[in-house]
């Protein structure tokens, strides 16, 4: 039986196994998919599991998208370019990186049929999936990407990777098109933002990368305001879509039995 892992520090809320085990099971695939909490110094005894053929494949969520780098031995184009990795697997030997969340926003966002072409953005957060948010919003042609994040270090670490991107400050609302939340205030149902969004106009874009709750208190100050709302599922479908494909050489569906599971 081959095994697969999402790891992660906190992982309770992650639904990776839900969503992977039922692909598995529909397509009678002798494989198990589970949650690991670790610890940042047990990553390279991890990537020995991999080498040794232990575990056939691993998703990695936050905090561990960039330290888990120094441990593979190759890393794709697309996570080179975000130094960011959610998926890993053997070939040819070697332990590879890979990055889905590139696609897996980028599909959410066509999914939901809406055009970021000269769209402004701000994005609140700099960790974990953010570079591959901004990786994807510059391939969509987006006319500007803000960042907003309370560590003002990580912001200008991001900007060495991209560097169109604006820094504004943490409590500043400029205006935008679309906002994206990629911090992790709204895990748990009681987190709040607290930035004041009430001189925005109406009909902009709510995103909220997490999708577990699937309405956080962002989204429901978006909606307050009379703005569209968007939660991380379909983008947390289509990520978990392209691992899948990475490692079993196939594309499952995404029919409604996978929509409603992760109600």
């Amino acid at each position: 039986m081959k095994k697969f892992l999402v790891i992660g520090n906190p992982i309770e809320h992650s639904l990776s196994p839900i969503l992977h085990n039922y692909w598995i099971k529909k397509n009678g695939i002798d494989a198990v998919y589970e949650k690991q909490k670790l610890n940042e110094d047990q990553l390279g005894q991890l990537i020995l599991q991999v080498k040794k053929k232990e575990i056939n494949g691993i998703n990695v969520t936050v905090p561990f998208k960039k330290a888990i780098i120094p441990f593979l031995d190759k890393l794709s184009i697309e996570a080179k370019s975000t130094q960011s990795v959610n998926t890993i697997y053997l070939e040819d030997n070697k332990v590879m990186g890979h990055n889905t969340d590139i696609v897996g926003f980028e599909t959410s966002i066509k999914k939901s049929k809406y055009n970021f072409i000269n769209k402004e953005v701000l994005i609140l957060g700099a960790g974990g999936v953010v570079p591959s948010i901004i990786f994807a919003l510059n391939q969509m042609k987006v006319s500007k990407i803000k960042i907003s994040n309370r560590t003002k270090e990580k912001v200008e670490n991001l900007k060495k990777l991209f560097e169109n991107i604006e820094i504004i400050e943490w409590g500043e609302v400029p205006n935008f098109d679309v906002i994206i939340n990629a911090t992790s205030i709204g895990l748990k149902k009681e987190d709040n933002i607290n930035l004041d969004f009430s001189l925005i106009s109406k009909n902009k874009i709510f995103y909220d990368v997490i999708y577990n709750p699937k309405e956080t208190n962002f989204l429901k100050t978006g909606q307050s305001l009379g703005n569209v709302t968007l939660n991380g599922k379909l983008m947390f479908i289509y990520q978990a879509l392209s691992a899948f494909n990475i490692w079993h050489k196939f594309e499952p569906d995404v029919d409604e039995n996978v929509i409603k599971l992760l109600d």
